[in-house]
């Protein structure tokens, strides 16, 4: 059979994903592992149910009452003309790309970071220029913003908290890299309310920077994964520029009927995150006691190595049944915060798999 025509700058690419594999302690996507209540069960399935009345009709093509109820989360004076939403932080990086990038334009980040930033620019024909991180794993304000300087990006992506290293940015290197850059930059907070008390967010510079995005997910700590969805809060102009590469209807009644249920709850779903970041700081420290680096992390995961032969770790867990992510710098692996079982699960089997002897 003859190939598909495929574009030649696709040829060769995989598709993005982590393994979906069927074992007992899954902690490889960063999911959040509380479900939701049986409470804010009742208020998706109401709430969808008055959807379902009228699926025969077109969504709200531009999602106005949810950007409302978002730019009330957000806080910080934001309106609903600064909100948008999508399937997504992907969809919305996506759109940020089809808009701001393209054929003949340049997007930069600073790597390792979200994997899907440099195949979301290969797919809409934006080149790529990666920037190292320090050795620390963070970006040093100075030397970010000679690059942009230099390189002149359309579009530079910032992470904080960075995945997969957890690490998160001081307002110091964004104002930086927001007052060097020609075009817009792009500051993923998708981890933002897992951050230690204190962290900033770029949320602060929206007013001082109008070329500036900040994009968030319901994923994570709203523990809405399979809701699919995403949003950013910008200026009015850049919404504006979103709308022309949006697709028509993009996001379904259902979805923005969950969203605004979760929304009405939020203090009930953000209440599991205290318990997450102290998770999180216990296996940092743990991971350090026994000998490893830990990187420190202001999201829902882990940065640990290193290992010469970082896949016979990940394998061996996964012999144990705990499956992590094998992502990130030569030697590392990530591992998503779970509950206290999960953890506990997750430190025996790393025992085992690195001969140590635990006392009884």
């Amino acid at each position: 059979m003859t190939a598909p025509p495929l574009r030649d700058d696709l040829a060769g690419l995989q598709p993005y994903g982590a393994p979906q594999l069927d074992v007992a302690i899954r902690l490889n996507t960063n999911e959040n592992p509380y479900p939701p209540s049986p409470g804010l069960v009742q208020a998706i399935a109401a709430a969808a149910a008055s959807a379902a009345a009228g699926l025969n009709r077109y969504p709200d093509r531009d999602a106005l009452a949810l950007r409302d109820d978002l730019a009330r989360y957000l806080g910080h004076g934001l309106t609903g003309r600064q909100l948008w939403a999508a399937n997504g932080s992907n969809e919305i990086i996506q759109q940020l790309l089809q808009a701001f990038g393209g054929p003949g334009r340049t997007a930069i980040g600073f790597e390792p970071s979200y994997s899907m930033h440099p195949l979301i620019a290969r797919t809409t024909s934006t080149g790529w220029v990666r920037a190292d991180r320090d050795a620390d794993f963070g970006v040093d304000p100075g030397r970010a913003a000679a690059l942009v300087r230099d390189l002149q990006p359309d579009v530079t992506f910032l992470t904080s908290p960075n995945n997969p290293t957890g690490t998160a940015l001081p307002l110091a290197v964004i104002d930086a890299v927001c007052d060097a850059a020609p075009g817009m930059v792009v500051v993923d907070e998708a981890y933002a309310e897992f951050a230690r008390p204190g962290t900033p967010s770029a949320l602060e510079l929206l007013p001082r920077y109008p070329r500036l995005a900040v994009t968030r997910t319901m994923s994570k700590a709203f523990a809405l994964a399979g809701a699919r969805v995403g949003y950013l809060a910008a200026a009015p102009e850049v919404i504006d520029a979103l709308l022309v590469v949006r697709l028509p209807y993009h996001l379904s009644s259902l979805t923005q009927a969950a969203a605004r249920a979760a929304l009405a709850r939020s203090g009930e779903l953000l209440a599991a995150v205290a318990a997450l970041r102290g998770e999180r700081d216990a296996t940092v420290s743990w991971l350090r006691g026994i000998g490893l680096r830990a990187a420190d992390s202001d999201a829902n995961f882990v940065l640990f190595g290193e290992f010469t032969d970082r896949h016979a770790i990940w394998q061996g867990l996964l012999d144990r049944g705990v499956l992590i992510r094998e992502t990130g710098p030569a030697g590392w692996l990530r591992v998503t915060i779970g509950t206290p079982a999960e953890m506990a699960g997750f430190r025996g089997a790393l025992d085992a798999v690195l001969g140590r002897r635990v006392p009884a």
